[in-house]
């Protein structure tokens, strides 16, 4: 298992071909979204069919890429960002990547804090 303690967590909200490789996905990083790629920080970014997901960071000595591709449903991203890129903490990130919605962990802590 990896351990990973990103600063901060952007998620594109463009879809990405997915055959760009780390020097594709810095390119975005850097020239779309206007941010150092070789910053503390992780980067996802998501096909068309949102059914495959790339993570790009910057591991002090080197460029690292995960990929993953859910073999049933879908990853289930924010509707409605108008922005290139939005942020998500890292407890709301291995939602993301299980398929779930992000809302569901908001919805969960309000009732658990409503007791």
């Amino acid at each position: 298992m990896l351990t990973i303690h990103p600063e901060k967590i952007y998620i594109s909200s463009a879809n990405v071909d997915m055959r760009k490789s780390i020097d594709g996905l810095s390119a975005i990083v850097e020239q779309n979204f206007k941010l150092n790629q070789f910053s503390n920080a992780m980067f996802v970014f998501h096909n068309r069919h949102c059914d495959k997901v790339k993570i790009l960071y910057w591991d002090s000595d080197g460029f690292c890429l995960l990929y993953k591709r859910i073999e049933h449903g879908k990853f289930r991203f924010p509707r409605g960002i108008s922005a290139d890129k939005y942020t998500v903490t890292r407890e709301e990130l291995p939602w993301l990547l299980h398929g779930l919605k992000t809302e569901e962990i908001h919805k969960y802590n309000s009732l658990k804090n409503a007791r």
